[in-house]
């Protein structure tokens, strides 16, 4: 899927009114403050991306908010580290309900009494929102970066991205042109995954020793929330004990995200009794060295396509979960790459993917929503891509051709310079009220003498 002309990185033709002025246009050699708020731990790398770039336009720059290690390595000066709460599903969040007021509380008084001169808001919706909505009530604009996927999953909040955002910095490409015919004033910067895959320095001595090692290896990405991980490892090592029931020479390796995750990963390969090692701070290096992959849905689909590796997706939810996003979901797949690769973003079936589909083979990467076990099924796609090299070789060609369209890099290049434009660019010109010509035309012919 390429982008139309009128979709193109950075473009901001929009033709929409109404939004919030900066309060103050910067000029050069003034301080420019931003206010971030990102929750997920991909949130934190894009926000970390997006801050040293605007550091180098803008030498009087100054970041602060919520974010986590990653921003906080940048330069931002964290009020709190958010990342910390990344959670999922309502009883999760109500759980932490307090945490959030408070944190939306603080915001508020760090708004009022500080004024910066832009919020930048980046995914975690549930939360952000509350921020939008703070920053509003002070008059500071809005911008989001890489937005929630309400065309996805909830589109009724597309009212509140219009009514609370001033700017949405779009990652996918079709996204500018859903949310504008939405009333959004929208542009595609292009998705800032790419930008970190560009920055990694692969670990090379721990590289040459994998590949000095006999067998194929296969890559177990759990995912970055601890949510995600216990419930989905457990699916994932039964399908490893598959593959190696059928294919004894197969060696498996979990990249985690977190040290915690790690230790739970280990307790959990050790009741398998599976010879699995686990690592943490190595998933660049791990997707390189993988002959396949099994992964949790997410951005790290992303790092996959950048380096064409066949992945079998999984996204394991509670019964009750699933009937809820049933009633919500209005896209066919989760997967971001599925979703790049598809003839039709909102087809009129959205039943999810089932590999007897007639048309399972296009599907770049099998994906299982599910709340059932779905080891067999996943452990069929890892032995078929290890025993059937042409048709494996197939699949990494389709995910180069779609890499080559869809991963380009400078999104959070091409964002700061869109924030910095905003901020900077001269306020427009207030408009004589339209009656004035006639009002003072009436006044003169009133007071001339008859």
């Amino acid at each position: 899927m390429s982008a139309s002309p009128s979709s193109q990185p950075g473009s901001a033709d929009t033709g929409q009114s109404g939004r919030t002025a900066p309060h103050g246009r910067k000029a050069r050699g003034q301080r420019l403050t931003i206010f971030f708020s990102a929750g997920e731990p991909s949130g934190d790398l894009h926000g970390a991306n997006l801050i040293r770039q605007l550091q180098s336009r803008w030498p009087q720059f100054e970041a602060v908010g919520y974010g986590g290690p990653q921003m906080a390595a940048a330069g931002c000066k964290l009020h709190f580290e958010l990342t910390a709460l990344a959670v999922m599903w309502l009883a999760r969040v109500l759980v932490n309900i307090h945490k959030f007021w408070d944190l939306v509380s603080r915001a508020d008084r760090y708004f009022r009494h500080h004024r910066p001169d832009a919020v930048v808001l980046i995914d975690y919706p549930g939360f952000n929102w509350w921020i939008a909505r703070r920053a509003k009530v002070h008059g500071i604009p809005v911008f989001y970066y890489a937005p929630p996927q309400v065309w996805a999953w909830a589109q009724w909040r597309v009212k509140k991205m219009r009514r609370l955002v001033d700017h949405v910095l779009c990652s996918l490409p079709f996204e500018q042109t859903w949310f504008r015919q939405r009333g959004c004033n929208a542009t595609f910067v292009g998705h800032p995954f790419f930008d970190e895959i560009s920055r990694q320095r692969l670990d090379a001595p721990f590289v040459e020793r994998f590949r000095n090692q006999q067998g194929p290896l296969v890559v177990i990405l759990p995912g970055s929330r601890t949510q995600e991980v216990t419930h989905n490892l457990k699916w994932f090592l039964k399908a490893a004990a598959r593959v190696r029931a059928e294919l004894p020479q197969t060696r498996f390796a979990i990249a985690a995200f977190k040290p915690q995750q790690a230790e739970f990963a280990r307790r959990a390969v050790a009741a398998a009794g599976l010879p699995i090692e686990v690592y943490v701070g190595k998933t660049p290096e791990l997707i390189r060295l993988a002959d396949c992959c099994m992964a949790v849905s997410g951005s790290v689909s992303l790092e996959l396509l950048a380096q064409c590796k066949p992945t079998v997706i999984l996204y394991w939810i509670a019964w009750s979960a699933y009937q809820v996003q049933a009633w919500f979901r209005r896209v066919k797949y989760i997967t971001l790459v599925n979703l790049l690769a598809a003839d039709e973003i909102f087809p009129q079936s959205v039943t999810p993917y089932d590999p007897s589909q007639t048309d399972a083979q296009r599907v770049l990467f099998p994906e299982y929503l599910t709340w059932q076990d779905k080891s067999d099924q996943i452990a069929r796609h890892v032995v078929r891509w290890l025993t059937a090299p042409v048709e494996r070789q197939a699949l990494v060609e389709s995910l180069a051709a779609l890499r080559a369209e869809v991963a380009g890099q400078g999104a959070s290049s091409r964002a700061a310079d869109y924030i910095i434009g905003q901020l900077t660019a001269p306020a427009a010109p207030i408009p004589r009220p339209h009656f004035a010509a006639a009002a003072l035309a009436s006044v003169r012919a009133a007071n001339s003498p008859s």
